[in-house]
């Protein structure tokens, strides 16, 4: 999630607003044959969930979410989300029913020119399609009945996902070592310490070689994961933990008081990350040795092809002064980074770790198919790519965050075994 100034908000308050008087004509139409008080109840009912939205947003913009419980940032700004898509379907069905009676209406108002006859009397009368507005309700309720169980069931369905690669340039020492990353945790989402410490038990039982975290462990503050620190902890593999800071790690999405104050979160969360036993790497490189042979590995700051992001990262200030080496590793958050800078100018990296996207936790996932909403804005969102002998691999996340749920795109924690091939 990029910057959101008062202008955004303002208008995503009126978008809110014109989409729920939109929708409403659908329900009055709907419910037209309902006695009165059914009626009054289902309008009851239906703005009490639209007064609810606009005061989650006013408190937002108003308080901002630095001052606002942990519980009802997640959960009011959860049905604030579920509500909106699910009246989205609707809209789509009416737009349809709008677009017929636009035509009908030109054709009336042609056919009228030309005839000699009058109209019939209240032929220009257009109503709303009932059978339009009844589909586009019953359709609303399939995306709104599947986001609320998914807020309830999918949050901490950890799935562990297994990659092997196979690469000709890959030394000896490391053919078969198994990497595991994890991604975008977003420590202020969990309001337990008890999902946490089973994404750390799911982690600790891949038994890898090798750990990359790719950025997000808050957020918004670096005060949020205090209470996991001690869990977090425990996350450790025989050849080290690594990580780099996502967009959310930089405490952006706050209004700080002080540029001051802004600076001493980051700070202390780079402290976190060391005291965590994690070696975070801010625009540098690493040598990772086994058997008298060695590995590159990059990390990156924040960079991103989007305008709203800003960019922290620096990769050639990452890449300086690296030893020549056979195979070479990238830690980048977003993916968008891969085919705007890295293919374009940064070849010899063989594998590119990012997050970010978390598949918009939203989606469809079956054998040989995938889809979600965020496929139009990011090509690459999830999963394993390839161009030419470089690969990329977009972790879902262990975490969430907006919607506190998932829905077909299930957190995830990837396993790697990377093999030394022949060819």
């Amino acid at each position: 999630m990029g910057r959101i100034g008062i202008l955004g908000k303002l208008i995503f308050f009126i978008g809110i607003i014109l989409i729920d008087l939109y929708v409403f004509q659908a329900v009055k139409t709907a419910s037209k044959k309902l006695n009165n008080k059914v009626r009054k109840i289902i309008f009851i009912a239906y703005w009490s969930l639209t007064v609810f939205s606009c005061s989650v947003l006013i408190a937002w913009a108003v308080i901002g979410v630095e001052h606002l419980p942990r519980a009802f940032i997640l959960y009011g700004f959860g049905l604030v989300v579920v509500s909106f898509f699910a009246k989205l379907f609707t809209i789509i069905f009416l737009l349809i029913d709008d677009i017929i009676r636009v035509f009908r209406f030109i054709f009336r108002k042609i056919n009228s020119i030309f005839s000699a006859t009058d109209p019939t009397p209240g032929q220009e009368k257009i109503t709303r399609i009932k059978f339009l507005s009844q589909t586009g309700l019953i359709m609303s309720a399939l995306p709104f009945t599947s986001m609320i169980y998914g807020m309830i069931r999918g949050p901490f369905r950890f799935e562990v996902r297994k990659i092997n690669l196979s690469f000709p340039n890959l030394p000896q020492a490391f053919d078969k070592i198994r990497i595991l990353q994890i991604s975008d945790i977003h420590s202020g989402s969990f309001l337990s310490t008890e999902p946490m410490q089973r994404l750390v038990n799911v982690v600790l039982e891949q038994k890898p070689d090798l750990i990359f975290f790719t950025g997000d462990l808050v957020n918004n503050m670096t005060s949020e994961v205090h209470e996991f620190v001690d869990i977090i902890k425990k996350i450790e593999a025989p050849m080290g933990v690594y990580s780099i800071l996502g967009n959310h790690d930089y405490g952006d999405y706050v209004q700080w008081p002080t540029h001051e104050e802004k600076k001493a979160n980051l700070d202390e969360l780079k402290k976190v990350q060391n005291d965590l036993g994690w070696k975070l790497l801010l625009n540098e490189n690493v040598l990772i040795e086994k058997d008298g042979e060695s590995i590159g590995l990059v990390g990156v700051e924040n960079w991103s092809r989007m305008l709203r992001f800003p960019k922290y990262g620096d990769t050639d200030k990452a890449v300086a002064n690296m030893p020549s080496v056979p195979f070479k590793i990238l830690l980048s958050h977003d993916p968008s980074h891969w085919k705007a800078e890295i293919l374009k100018r940064f070849k010899d990296m063989d594998l590119t770790l990012s997050g970010h996207t978390h598949g918009f936790q939203f989606g469809v996932e079956i054998p040989n198919f995938k889809w979600s909403p965020v496929q139009y804005v990011y090509k690459e969102w999830a999963g394993l790519y390839q161009s030419g002998s470089q690969y990329l691999y977009v972790n879902r996340g262990a975490g969430f965050l907006g919607y506190p749920g998932r829905v077909g795109i299930m957190p995830e924690i990837t396993v790697f075994e990377l093999n030394r091939s022949l060819s």
